[in-house]
């Protein structure tokens, strides 16, 4: 009997997420990460979809408006946002680049997920259907002057799967995320982020 119950209760909860719309599904998952630790993997393809590079890492957010992507192939990355700021710092060169968040940069990725962006003050957004057992959300810029024609974000099961992102140059960059997971808290010293000694700081 109790097995019953459970399937039964099992079928009434997934028919409960089926009626929620793709837009109230985003809302709900960006309001349910309030941390997100993730491996990813990300494909940058060229006009013709042929991939042009492959990076991985670990991703970290904590809302509001703190991230951290590691990139540890193929080559030593880390982006890092606090306080208003995001640092770029790459280990060849040796160099970080520190910059405000602003108009500019407000629709990087992890921004969209960081719960400092209204978003549907900022895109307009449309569910794309299910598929590949992804449910797609698309969000195109209303200003001008982002750096994306379009956004799209695979959900499954009510998790961040897919972010694919369409630039004004026609460059497609697609990132999966793997091994997700909202944990209640998160090291205060991954959202810090100091420049190893010998490296050129540029700030604008």
């Amino acid at each position: 009997m109790k097995k019953i119950v459970w399937v039964i209760g099992f079928l009434f909860s997934a028919q409960l997420w089926a009626d929620v719309s793709p837009t109230e599904q985003l809302n709900q998952f960006i309001a349910r990460a309030k941390y997100i630790q993730s491996d990813f993997t990300q494909v940058a393809l060229d006009e013709s979809g042929k991939p042009m590079q492959t990076s991985k890492g670990m991703f970290y957010l904590q809302q509001p408006g703190m991230f951290r992507w590691n990139y540890t192939q193929p080559y030593r990355q880390d982006i890092v946002s606090k306080q208003g700021k995001i640092w770029f710092y790459d280990a060849d060169l040796e160099q970080v680049i520190i910059k405000k968040v602003d108009q500019s940069i407000g629709d990087t990725p992890a921004l969209l997920l960081s719960g400092s962006v209204n978003l549907e003050e900022k895109f307009t957004i449309s569910g794309q259907g299910k598929e590949n057992d992804l449910l797609w959300v698309k969000l195109t810029p209303k200003s001008d002057d982002s750096s994306f024609k379009y956004i799209l974000i695979g959900l499954q099961e009510g998790l961040l799967y897919q972010m694919e992102l369409s630039d004004n140059f026609g460059q497609l960059t697609q990132i999966t995320f793997f091994n997700l997971k909202l944990p209640k808290t998160l090291e205060p010293s991954l959202f810090e982020f100091i420049a190893p000694e010998g490296t050129d700081v540029f700030e604008g």
